[in-house]
């Protein structure tokens, strides 16, 4: 009877003790502190024995949980007892269980969760939310690649949950989402209250020849380059980067389109103000060469100021050449202002004009008149062009070449690479011109011939050609001279030109000196009148009984004897 009562005790005993377990395995429950040592934690949990939780369990992936005797923590009861009579606890577990709960009633309601990236994996990184551990792809990190993830470890940040599996234990999160979302509000309240002279602060997000977009904030504006910065930038890669934070202003924007101009120069002082209060007209600066085309080079004077040296503006004597043959990109040279045009933002520069001007030099070295020797470069059907000191040309025109040969023929006597001596006549610098002779090394022959040459002498001619309207003539002072048909003879009937040979030598007097021409107008025909003039006026006349034959042929015997004494 006595057993039989004590069973029953027994087993109410059981029922008292155990009768809670089903609910209690497997859960989490509150437990207190009773103490801490050997890295462990003792807890109790209202059970018969107490639970034993690893110290390392109460440490968070992001800080250290100070433990005391006492304190009330929850723990997630795994066995009530094992082979050792001992209940198992688990810190960890509870706080899964406790994140794994808010993290499906944010999931359900599309909230947002905060978390720590602690660590990077495969395709990824681990985040502590909570307690529960999530997978954070490379792609939702942020909206932009991020090239470095070290800023964001360690520290709370907002996460968007994508999906989780509970049964499987797998949460996958993004934080760009987040990001998404804040920039589509940061977006409509950028874009309501954008206006053309706001400044802003923006990320750049790409570049390309032509400009640079930049992130505002969850809307994008196109920086051009020429609105980069005042001097000149070839491409935008030279003052900007991706991912660099720039400054910039609203230039233009187009509520429509939305599409928005974003300037960085416009936050500057405007370089072409008072430009030409600072480069007079006519001054030297030193600048350096920024590009080079077909028809010239820039030079940048400052930043924001350049100007173009034309490629006639480059050399005194270089004609039809590229400009890269004169100068290089980045070269450092010397300029001078020839014209500034504020409106246009232009300014005209010179090279050549800092160098010596070889005409100048040429006429302060080879006054007119002097004398020089030269190496024909060219032969043109107007004259010959003679290299002279200062790597310029000279030119001796065909009518400067003889004093008595047509230029066309007289041009024929050279060839090029001849060196000749030529006399300066005239030097034009501003057409840069320098005019030459080579008959003015010698004196005009006919000036010396008409100043001793009168009307009226009887000279002997040699016949250089014979033409139809009469004959040639090379008088012996050498000037020439022509005797018209007209006065190839007193009888008519021998006034022919055939009649005559060249070299043949005849005697003519001289009519007329034309200076115009450079002829002397001579008439055998009137020395012929002035002989019989003479016999008759000697030897008688026809009415002395004398006939002309006879007379004239006295007057012809004495002349040909006082030929043979003079011979």
């Amino acid at each position: 009877m006595a057993e039989a009562a004590y069973a029953d005790e027994f087993e109410s005993m059981l029922e008292e003790s155990f009768g809670h377990v089903p609910s209690i395995e497997g859960s989490v429950v509150k437990g207190i502190v009773v103490s801490l040592e050997n890295g462990n934690a003792l807890i109790d949990v209202g059970l018969k024995s107490e639970g034993i939780v690893a110290l390392k369990e109460f440490t968070s992936s992001s800080h250290d949980v100070k433990l005391n005797v006492g304190d009330e923590v929850e723990v997630y009861v795994e066995r009530l007892e094992n082979n050792n009579g001992e209940t198992i606890l688990s810190r960890d577990k509870a706080r899964r269980e406790e994140a794994w709960a808010a993290l499906e009633r944010a999931f359900n309601s599309s909230e947002r969760v905060t978390g720590i990236i602690f660590s990077r994996v495969k395709g990824g990184f681990t985040v502590d939310l909570s307690g529960a551990m999530a997978f954070l792809p490379g792609s939702q990190v942020d909206i932009r690649p991020v090239r470095d993830i070290g800023p964001l470890m360690g520290t709370p940040q907002p996460f968007q949950i994508l999906k989780m599996d509970r049964r499987r234990g797998n949460i996958v999160v993004s934080r760009r989402a987040v990001l998404e979302e804040s920039r589509a509000e940061a977006r409509s309240e950028l874009v309501a209250s954008l206006k053309e002279g706001m400044i802003l602060q923006g990320v750049v997000k790409n570049i390309t020849d032509y400009g640079a977009f930049v992130d505002l904030g969850g809307v994008d504006g196109l920086l051009h380059v020429t609105d980069v910065a005042w001097r000149r930038i070839n491409h935008p890669t030279e003052a900007l980067q991706i991912g660099q934070t720039v400054k910039v202003q609203v230039v233009r924007f187009n509520p429509e389109t939305q599409r928005i101009s974003l300037g960085m120069k416009q936050l500057e002082a405007d370089p072409w103000e008072d430009v030409e209060m600072r480069y007079l007209i006519g001054t030297k600066f030193a600048g350096r060469v920024t590009n080079i085309t077909d028809y010239g080079a820039f030079v940048e004077l400052q930043p924001g100021i350049e100007g173009l040296v034309h490629v006639s503006e480059m050399s005194w004597t270089k004609k039809n050449f590229h400009p890269g043959k004169i100068v290089s990109t980045s070269q450092e040279v010397e300029v001078m202002i020839l014209d500034v045009d504020p409106q246009k933002r232009r300014i005209s520069l010179g090279l050549k004009q800092c160098l010596g001007n070889p005409w100048e030099a040429f006429i302060n070295k080879y006054p007119l008149d002097a004398e020089l020797d030269g190496e024909i470069k060219n032969i043109t059907e107007f004259g010959l062009f003679i290299g002279l000191p200062g790597e310029i040309d000279g030119m001796v025109h065909l009518s400067d070449i003889d004093w008595n040969i047509p230029g066309e023929e007289a041009i024929q006597k050279y060839n090029k690479g001849d060196i000749v001596r030529a006399k300066v006549l005239d030097v034009d610098v501003d057409k840069e011109r320098i005019s030459l002779g080579i008959k003015q090394l010698i004196a005009d022959p006919f000036e010396v011939g008409a100043a001793n040459t009168r009307k009226g002498a009887v000279l002997t001619c040699i016949v250089t050609k014979i033409t139809d309207g009469g004959i040639e003539v090379s008088v012996g002072n050498g000037m020439n001279g022509f005797i018209r048909k007209s006065d190839l003879s007193r009888d008519r009937f021998e006034q022919r030109s055939d009649r005559f040979a060249v070299d043949e030598k005849v005697d003519a007097k001289v009519i007329n000196v034309d200076n115009k021409t450079r002829r002397v107008l001579l008439s055998i025909k009137a020395r012929e009148v002035e002989e019989e003039k003479k016999a008759m006026q000697e030897y008688g006349s026809s009415d002395s009984g004398a006939s002309l034959g006879e007379i004239l042929g006295a007057a012809l015997n004495q002349r040909e004897e006082g030929k043979k004494t003079n011979d």
